[in-house]
């Protein structure tokens, strides 16, 4: 895309940083902030096609919904999985963070895993551009989470960050504006939701939603012991019987539900730790790694990951919104935006 000061349309807009997640969608506006933080789902009527609700309002809906409604996440491991969809949730949102449905159409940075294609490229290009957006840049989710968490990217030293969001763990090593070396995994914080989800069915016969398992891991799911012992009430349905149930489970049975996504976690840390020059190695001894997305705040996992690795760890200060503030600060530094766009 040619670099221009702003299209005509885009002046009189408020310029906007999208976080767009598989679990989760962040707005940020430049002159607001943060104005949108919704779950990426839209509830869908099958008999009409019509959109019912998008956002917070849909996720409600979740395990609840008559048979003609359906609940659609247009995004999966961090793409775009269904293009009509993502299109009408990002022109809502978009309307929710300018409070107006006409004549919104702003200039979008748009956060996107590292390892994206370049028909998945297209795809978020599109949606956005469909969505009613004057100009699109996509950026690296990983690069923006840095920004956002206060590492000094354009710098001559290495920085690592490790950014756990619902669909991809994005795990990077950053320096001069540049990433010098990363890995996506597709192992995240919805794969420890399925792995809550499946130990639950397989150990006690019981069927939970995928609301509960989420509730679940939060409550008390960890990756290093606690002090005491944590347990949590479960309520689904008996597979055997086919009627409510509900039982108590541990925390020390949740940490062997979520014992495998957490070691894949690891082992892609690992592997960009592997690729790393000795020079920028040298770097993050020093400086540590730092903790992004909403599976940073899974208890323990700073200090199951420090011990794994030999190295400091930290978690960023607001870990959920890491990408989108990071985002915020490209979308007002035309400078910046030109050294770490994907275009």
């Amino acid at each position: 895309m040619r670099w221009m000061p702003g299209s005509l349309l885009s002046l009189f807009s408020h310029d906007l940083a999208i976080d767009l997640g598989t679990a989760n969608t962040l707005i940020f506006r430049k002159d607001l902030g943060v104005v949108v933080r919704e779950p990426s789902i839209v509830a869908v009527n099958q008999k009409t096609g019509r959109v019912e609700a998008v956002g917070g309002p849909a996720r409600a809906m979740l395990g609840r919904t008559p048979g003609n409604i359906i609940l659609v996440r247009p995004m999966m491991d961090g793409v775009i999985a269904d293009f009509e969809y993502a299109e009408k949730m990002l022109a809502s949102f978009i309307r929710r963070a300018h409070r107006r449905s006409v004549g919104v159409r702003p200039r979008i940075v748009i956060g996107v895993p590292s390892e994206i294609t370049p028909v998945e490229k297209r795809a978020v290009r599109d949606s956005a551009i469909n969505a009613k957006a004057a100009e699109v840049y996509l950026v690296e989710q990983s690069m923006m989470a840095a920004i956002g968490a206060g590492l000094p990217i354009a710098e001559p030293t290495g920085s690592m960050v490790v950014d756990i969001g619902g669909g991809t763990t994005d795990v990077a090593v950053i320096s001069m504006a540049g990433i010098v070396c990363s890995k996506v995994s597709r192992v995240a914080g919805n794969r420890m939701d399925e792995a809550v989800s499946q130990y639950i069915k397989r150990r006690y016969n019981l069927l939970v939603g995928e609301r509960t398992a989420e509730e679940i891991k939060i409550k008390i799911g960890s990756a290093f012991p606690f002090e005491k012992e944590q347990t949590v009430e479960v309520k689904g349905r008996d597979l055997v019987e086919g009627v409510p149930k509900s039982i108590t489970i541990s925390d020390e049975e949740l940490r062997e539900a979520l014992a495998e996504p957490i070691a894949s976690i690891i082992e892609t840390v690992r592997d960009v730790l592997e690729q790393t020059p000795p020079e920028l190695a040298a770097d993050i001894s020093d400086r540590g790694i730092v903790l992004t997305g909403g599976g940073a705040l899974l208890s323990g996992l700073d200090r199951r990951l420090q011990e794994e690795t030999g190295l400091a760890v930290t978690i960023a200060d607001d870990p959920l919104t890491s990408v989108v503030m990071g985002t915020g600060k490209v979308v007002v530094n035309l400078g910046l935006l030109r050294r770490v766009s994907l275009d």
